[in-house]
């Protein structure tokens, strides 16, 4: 059941993303472009998709289990440091120079989008390449 509701939400948010146009990048560059041609219309995607999150992520506050009774564990670190600054920068540098970001980038490869492709593999890489730099040194037990 889990699985089935988890393919669901992502078909759902699939298809969010196609509708209203977070898949095409020209679209995406053009809400980015606020010195020239700005189109706002995301702005209003953006609006809704939090007023539809914002409740939910208030009732997991203060909840322990999801609604099917599986464990909800919300992120422990609160602070703003250097790696989200500098996660922050790389992620807003890479979405202004190809107006792809890693939800539409998935929905694009499934429509078979080349530059959806090269992002998913950078992506890829970049995961990886993070969790070799940031892996937690063994220390051997005293």
């Amino acid at each position: 059941m889990t699985i089935l509701l988890a393919l669901l939400a992502g078909l759902i948010f699939g298809l969010g993303l196609l509708l209203s146009g977070m898949s095409n990048p020209a679209k995406v560059l053009g809400f980015l472009d606020i010195g020239g041609a700005w189109d706002p219309s995301l702005a209003f995607t953006m609006a809704g998709a939090i007023s539809v999150a914002m409740p939910c992520f208030f009732w997991a506050r203060h909840h322990s289990r999801t609604w099917l009774g599986l464990p909800l564990e919300l992120p422990a670190r609160t602070g703003v440091d250097r790696k989200l600054v500098l996660g922050s920068v790389l992620f807003g540098i890479g979405w202004g120079l190809s107006g792809i970001c890693p939800g539409p980038a998935l929905v694009g490869l499934g429509g078979g989008f080349l530059p959806a492709g090269v992002f998913a593999l950078g992506l890829y890489f970049g995961i990886v390449l993070y969790s070799r730099v940031n892996e937690p040194v063994q220390r051997p037990d005293a």
